[in-house]
């Protein structure tokens, strides 16, 4: 028997009833927060989950399906990883403030803090800057906060206050505080100097030979960065290099960074925003670059949405924020663990 076919007692009456004061939490914030991005004027949308693309980031894997059209045509399609395509097509058509509690899937993910389906709170501003989602986000945690009552989240003995006026902190200086590495000083060109930056972290981490600039920098995140964010209240790390700028653009005032941050609270990372790219020619390169790299290392790739690459070019300045809404609830209830304030379990699990 697999582990699909397996029964999973998490549907008895006894494990249901113990998770049941989660699943009331995850309501109450759900109510919260929709109600707050009302208030503010944003629209709530829909977008739909099959897409031609799930999405052109290297280590990010979507599962696959195919269609079957009236004539006995197939065409291949994918579970979405995030709805921003669909979303900055909707800016390019006209919309301004937007929001979505969307459904999305991730392949090869599976932890305390990862489900590979699961829902992502995305919106967007258009025509604004983006320190003002970046003040959404820190109003948006609160507001979970406040709607389940609870004073301070904990998570593996970290703590953090999200009524707290959070710390401000950029990625240069988390490197330089926290791993002794000067980060910036290995950027050049708009690009990673591998060879530099191995060359400070060679004592923090260890360098494969094919590890690459990005490796080397996910590396030091993870193991000397992240443990230290978030612990007394929430921070938000900004100003991303370049080469981890994904869909943001570059900061005008400093372009070896982008307008990228992130938001955590006890060592978990709850929400990555951009200020949004609109180069449709920057934003090609940059997923064909991401392609080539996926293709090596795992032996695939995703075509890219040219419908997407021209809404970039189409729509306005925006800034955007993608949260993740479990890791947000698990915090706001005090769960330990993701899979306890989701209704439905994924298949085959206890």
């Amino acid at each position: 028997m697999t582990d699909v076919d397996r029964p999973s007692p998490w549907w008895t009456p006894t494990r249901h009833a113990d998770r049941r004061p989660f699943l009331a939490a995850r309501s109450g914030v759900t109510r919260a927060v929709r109600a707050w991005f009302e208030e503010q004027g944003f629209s709530e949308i829909e977008t739909g989950v099959l897409q031609v693309s799930p999405g052109n980031e290297t280590h990010l894997h979507a599962p696959r399906t195919e269609l079957t059209h009236a004539d006995g045509s197939h065409a291949k399609r994918y579970l979405r990883t995030s709805p921003e395509f669909a979303c900055k097509k909707l800016l390019a058509a006209g919309e301004t403030k937007i929001f979505e509690f969307a459904r999305v899937f991730r392949d090869r993910e599976r932890g305390d803090l990862h489900l590979p389906e699961f829902t992502m709170l995305e919106w967007y501003r258009a025509n604004e800057v983006y320190d003002a989602v970046m003040t959404d986000t820190i109003l948006v945690i609160a507001k979970a906060a406040q709607a389940t009552g609870i004073g301070r989240f904990s998570f593996r003995g970290k703590s953090a206050d999200p009524f707290a006026e959070p710390e401000l902190l950029t990625v240069a200086s988390a490197f330089e505080r926290f791993a002794g590495i000067d980060l910036l000083a290995t950027v050049v060109d708009g690009k990673g100097d591998r060879a530099a930056l191995a060359d400070a972290a060679r004592q923090q981490v260890r360098i494969a030979d094919d590890d690459t600039w990005s490796d080397i920098f996910s590396k030091v995140l993870v193991e000397h960065v992240e443990p230290y964010l978030g612990q007394g209240r929430l921070t938000v790390l900004s100003d991303y290099p370049v080469p981890e700028a994904a869909l943001a653009r570059a900061k005008p005032s400093d372009p070896r960074v982008a307008e990228r941050f992130e938001v955590y609270a006890c060592g978990v990372e709850l929400a990555n925003g951009f200020g949004e790219l609109t180069d449709e020619a920057e934003q090609r390169r940059r997923f064909v670059a991401a392609m080539d790299e996926k293709q090596r290392r795992y032996g695939e790739r995703y075509p890219v949405d040219e419908d997407f690459i021209a809404a970039v070019g189409a729509m306005p300045e925006a800034s955007g924020v993608a949260l993740g809404f479990d890791r947000l609830v698990m915090l706001a209830s005090g769960a330990l663990r993701i899979d306890q304030v989701v209704w439905t379990p994924p298949a085959g699990e206890t």
